[in-house]
């Protein structure tokens, strides 16, 4: 840290938050990304039903592309790869991916990507000290959908050599990506009025640690006052975590009569806020939805394309410029606006041209072009998909859910 080089460090003032945030901006040069992909867990025979997690954790194998895997409140079960080349990561999470869902098939399982549970009610099966303190500071209905009910696809990109650059990148074309991926249409088998219900969760959330960073130009100013202005979650005391429900701000602890938050109160602050891209060394964006297996390639290829290659982001920006605001529509609408329809379209195909540049194989930009098609030209983003389950025979939706090769 810049100045702050223990965690024991006091935070005294503006200035230490703002050498903590210039730090989060600090990272590698290059073009590498990591992929961490969050699936939803089904029995095959009975969808309508909880799957214990240690059920899911007991069959997986060991995972020769290196992801790590961690289970969400839920029993959503996470895979985080290493990051790398595109191609590379890519590759390697596939290759992850598919050894968990062949192991999963043969214990009767299956993996299912959408951003919200389409059927079943929201049911906590992790009980962790963070976790309860979280469930306890968030509330219902929302804090407990988005622990144990959502799930995303979150794509890591190095910071490059102009961070700034990829930090407003990935803010101004949020909407249209949010909106060409949207897949979570359905709660407890009914249509729950948005494209990106998984959105929709997080709009209702605490505000001061789920809306957009405010982009001024200046990335670290902008950070700095985030991470003042979010609402304190929880506190560890003595290795024990105390929610926090007076509504004070980490600069209200500044500004207390009390002895200073340290370093590392600071780093764990920041580990309570979920904006829809937050700064770590790294770029987290986080505002896409889970998608079926053969989709996440796309996902993640297009979000990579589209921050990281300078030509490919001329464009998408361009088009997506008029519409860097409009998080809720795109959430609510996603592709059926024309205006978000005809953006997207300009941005997948800035993305198509440049993925060979990238190193992208046929395979891969040929399955861009046909999510492009399928999905974006028509404006039907996935969440048609299940829209058109909507009230059909639960055995329809329950094949859905259970048939992980369909794109």
């Amino acid at each position: 840290m810049t100045g702050l080089v223990a965690e024991d460090a006091p935070i005294r003032n503006a200035s230490d938050v703002e050498a903590f945030a210039r730090d989060c901006f600090l990272g590698a040069t290059g073009d590498e990304v990591g992929i961490e992909l969050e699936f939803l867990v089904f029995d095959r025979t009975a969808t309508g039903e909880q799957v214990p997690l240690n059920r899911t954790a007991a069959v997986l194998p060991p995972l020769d592309g290196g992801s790590r895997v961690t289970f969400e409140p839920g029993g959503q079960l996470e895979l985080s790869g290493p990051a790398g080349p595109l191609s590379e990561a890519i590759t390697r999470m596939r290759a992850d991916v598919d050894a968990a869902s062949r192991a999963l098939r043969g214990a009767g399982l299956a993996l299912a990507g959408a951003g919200h549970d389409p059927v079943r009610p929201a049911r906590r099966q992790l009980h962790l000290p963070r976790y309860d303190a979280m469930a306890e500071f968030l509330g219902l209905p929302y804090g407990a959908l988005m622990m144990c009910s959502t799930a995303s696809i979150q794509v890591n990109l190095d910071l490059g050599d102009r961070p700034s650059a990829r930090w407003e990148r990935a803010h101004r074309l949020g909407p249209i990506l949010l909106a060409a991926f949207a897949n979570s249409s359905l709660r407890e088998g009914r249509p729950c009025g948005w494209m990106s219900g998984r959105q929709e969760v997080w709009e209702n959330l605490d505000r001061t640690r789920t809306a957009p960073v405010p982009a001024t130009g200046d990335p670290v100013a902008d950070w700095t006052s985030y991470l003042l202005d979010a609402r304190l979650m929880l506190v560890r005391e003595g290795g024990r975590y105390r929610t926090i429900r007076d509504g004070s701000t980490f600069r209200d602890w500044l500004d207390a009569p009390v002895p200073p938050p340290t370093l590392a109160d600071l780093a764990y602050h920041a580990t309570t806020i979920f904006p829809p891209v937050r700064p770590r060394g790294w770029l987290e964006i986080r505002y896409l939805d889970a998608q079926h297996p053969a989709n996440w390639p796309v996902c993640v290829a297009v979000t990579h394309a589209l921050v990281v290659d300078d030509r490919a982001a001329d464009t998408a920006l361009a088009a997506a410029e008029p519409y860097a605001g409009m998080w809720l529509e795109a959430a609510r609408c996603g592709l059926t606006d024309p205006r978000l329809r005809r953006a997207a379209e300009e941005c997948f195909r800035a993305a198509e041209e440049a993925l060979p540049r990238l190193g992208a194989d046929r395979a891969l930009t040929a399955r861009v072009s046909a999510y492009t098609d399928r999905h974006v030209t028509t404006g039907r983003p996935p969440a048609y998909d299940l829209l058109e389950l909507a009230g059909e025979p639960g055995p329809r939706l329950s094949a859905w859910l259970t048939e992980e090769g369909h794109a």
